[in-house]
């Protein structure tokens, strides 16, 4: 059994930075393939960042160069640095652990969300 629960979600003003963690349980994050997720209202969930246990690193286009996505294996927890946010960026955020190297990609375990809101 996996829990994850992320935190570090708020309110900013557009172009400010937020970090996210996610703190995972148990013995198998540092042979886990990690994702971040996000659902805006009204539309659906949709892929951010994967972390890869080798160490690769995959995102979505509309992220790249402001989010960065890293781990820490001795505390377990994944990261999502989030730079120069807009306000198309408004949405709960979610972590996910994948199962394997599914394709297309499937996940097992998810946190419970954690808000991010940015203003205009």
């Amino acid at each position: 059994q996996v829990q994850l629960v992320e935190s570090g979600g708020g309110l900013v003003q557009a172009g400010g930075s937020l970090r996210l963690s996610c703190a995972a349980s148990g013995r198998t994050f540092s042979s886990a393939n990690m994702g971040w997720y996000r659902q805006a209202p009204g539309k659906e969930r949709e892929f951010v960042a994967i972390s890869g246990y080798l160490g690769s690193t995959y995102y979505l286009e509309s992220v790249k160069g402001r989010f960065t996505i890293s781990r820490d294996n001795a505390k377990n927890t994944l990261y999502l640095q989030m730079n120069s946010l807009k306000p198309e960026d408004t949405a709960v955020y979610y972590c996910a652990k994948k199962i394997g190297n599914t394709k297309p990609p499937m996940y097992d375990y998810w946190g419970q969300g954690t808000q991010v809101t940015v203003s205009s």
